[in-house]
């Protein structure tokens, strides 16, 4: 399956969203998007950019490219769960009966003989200064500034230009034959709106669109170069995550999009944000199918203008060794005040943000009446974990459940560090009558912090002399110290789940979705994310800074699987 052929509506009807147009790449990802492969203005292929590259103008919003191979597609429906299975089904039939059933097309009699391994589609920005009355950041949906093109590479010129001459006559109005720039463009005259566009460069490309304005605007990229194969940074970046036979693959044009997202009348982005935001490029990923999930490279970059660069640390990858096999979840980073640093550049008076440097700062000191950047972050230079860890079996009742959050910190100058943890002593004791109680665990000394009501709340201490830890919840102190002898790193779920790439390491993520979601309520981050995360066994991240203008991301989703389930196929008749 993929992205059809557009010809012609039957009658008028709303555009279709650009939610619903990417959600057919997956439901189970998070965010959804995709992208891959390019022809270049040589004639000649190249692997490593995406089909479409030399032809999809620079100022494209979003770019996502789709496999055409039905088997490939047929793997992807063994995936989830049934609610997934549905959800997905729904959209590709919506696809498909909208672009072709309608319009007495069907995928595998008129396009699939002549189309290339995989299609492109774009959604470019609007044209000028003038910014768009109902930007994407609203309600998801494509504007009357914003437009839609879909490149359909050739394997089989002959077949595709028949079918080019012979073109079905539109079900409203009639195909209007007009020349640009030397190509021959067949155009719909129906109402403003719903005239789709189409072209065929060099015989190589079909060029769909929504609008002649876009179709001008695609030969102008490709005549010109001003394509996304000319973007700064594309052709650079893009061979970090190439991967051989795709299924698909994205490209973000981030200044363009935060751009837009200023003019939402909902959540606005400030000017300062904006700011910050022109310094980033691009975001590109490459989304490939395993016999036990999806595998996700990613890519981001910095405009080549940018004065801003990034630090190239890449000294995590140990915290997964000191938590035990048990543990729910982990997040791990290399420097805990380099990144509070990053935060406080993009997040100061950003709406987006779930809470500002400002409130955390205030909140801390009015809390421990300690300065946040002095007194704590100040000796947070090393590698840093958040963890959740279960004080109980596994096979427990919820009922019975309980978890500790575990905060572990490689410190830079164990000094300042102690002197900070005796003034939080200080304070929990004298501003919230706490007991502090010095004891061992493990034969190692340990604080713990016991509430006027008698009850254990926090401990804190040290690991391997440098490595400062504080226990908030449960406890489950005695699950870290001393070192526990099976760790995360050891068991089977994080190592098939967790990229080994790239290495070194700038940051992992682990999260047992199963036995979390069973456990614990989690707030709602991303839409459909109870469907999401009811078709997901685990998830696997590993970040790292590759140079000083490009991160690099590697994401494992290991997914649940229903077998049997056949991708659809809409009549070939159109409906009624």
């Amino acid at each position: 399956m993929a992205l059809p052929i557009v010809s012609a509506p039957m009658k008028k009807k709303k555009k279709p969203s650009l939610v619903l147009t990417l959600s057919a790449t997956g439901l189970l990802i998070a965010g959804g998007s995709i992208a891959y492969r390019f022809f270049n203005q040589g004639q000649q292929f190249s692997r490593d950019l995406p089909i479409g590259a030399n032809i999809i103008p620079q100022d494209a919003l979003f770019a996502v490219s789709l496999t055409t191979d039905p088997q490939q597609w047929q793997q992807m429906h063994e995936f989830g769960t049934k609610e997934t299975q549905a959800a997905l089904n729904k959209n590709i039939l919506q696809l498909r009966d909208r672009f072709l059933t309608q319009n007495g097309y069907n995928f595998e009699k008129d396009v699939q003989p002549w189309v290339g391994d995989e299609i492109t589609l774009a959604i470019l920005a609007p044209k000028g200064n003038k910014p768009p009355l109902k930007p994407v950041a609203t309600d998801g949906d494509i504007s009357p500034q914003q437009s839609m093109v879909i490149v359909l590479p050739v394997k089989n010129p002959q077949t595709a230009k028949s079918i080019w001459e012979k073109a079905k006559n539109p079900q409203q109005g009639q195909w209007v034959n007009r020349t640009y720039q030397g190509f021959a463009i067949k155009q719909t005259n129906g109402q403003a709106g719903e005239n789709l566009s189409a072209t065929l460069i060099d015989e190589r490309f079909l060029v769909i669109t929504d609008s002649l304005k876009a179709t001008e605007r695609a030969i102008d990229a490709y005549k010109n170069k001003a394509s996304l194969a000319n973007t700064a940074g594309f052709t650079e970046n893009f061979p970090k995550i190439s991967s051989d036979q795709p299924f698909a693959q994205f490209y973000v044009n981030v200044p363009t999009a935060a751009k837009i997202a200023t003019t939402s009348p909902n959540r606005p982005l400030p000017a300062q944000v904006l700011a910050q935001l022109q310094n980033n490029q691009g975001l590109a990923g490459t989304m490939t199918l395993e016999a036990e999930g999806i595998r996700l490279k990613g890519v981001s970059w910095l405009n080549p203008n940018s004065q801003r660069v990034l630090a190239v640390e890449n000294k995590a990858g140990k915290m997964q060794s000191r938590v035990p096999a048990e543990t729910l979840m982990m997040l791990s980073g290399g420097n805990l005040k380099r990144l509070w640093g990053d935060y406080v550049l993009t997040s100061q008076g950003n709406p987006l943000s779930p809470v500002t440097p400002e409130q955390l700062r205030s909140g801390v000191k009015s809390l421990t009446n300690l300065d946040l950047d002095r007194d704590l972050l100040s000796w947070m230079k090393g590698e840093f974990s958040v963890s959740l860890i279960p004080n109980k079996p596994q096979d427990d009742t919820p009922e019975d459940f309980r978890a500790g959050l575990v905060f572990m910190v490689q410190a830079s100058d164990r000094q300042s560090a102690e002197a900070s943890l005796k003034q939080l002593d200080d304070v929990m004791k004298s501003q919230y009558q706490f007991q502090i109680q010095p004891t061992t665990v493990g034969g190692q000394p340990v604080v713990n912090w016991v509430s006027p009501f008698g009850t254990l709340t926090a401990t804190h201490g040290w690991l391997d002399k440098d490595v400062a830890f504080l226990v908030i919840g449960a406890p489950v102190t005695d699950k870290i110290v001393p070192k526990p002898n099976n760790t995360l790193a050891d068991t089977v779920p994080f190592q098939q789940t967790v990229p080994t790439e790239p290495d070194p390491t700038n940051g992992q993520f682990f999260m047992d979705v199963e036995r979390t979601v069973k456990n614990f309520p989690l707030p709602s981050l991303i839409s459909n994310q109870r469907t999401l995360l009811a078709a997901t066994r685990s998830i696997g991240v590993t970040a790292a800074v590759s140079n000083n203008r490009s991160t690099r991301y590697d994401i494992f989703l290991a997914l649940k699987k229903v077998n049997n389930s056949p991708v659809p196929k809409p009549a070939v008749t159109p409906s009624p």
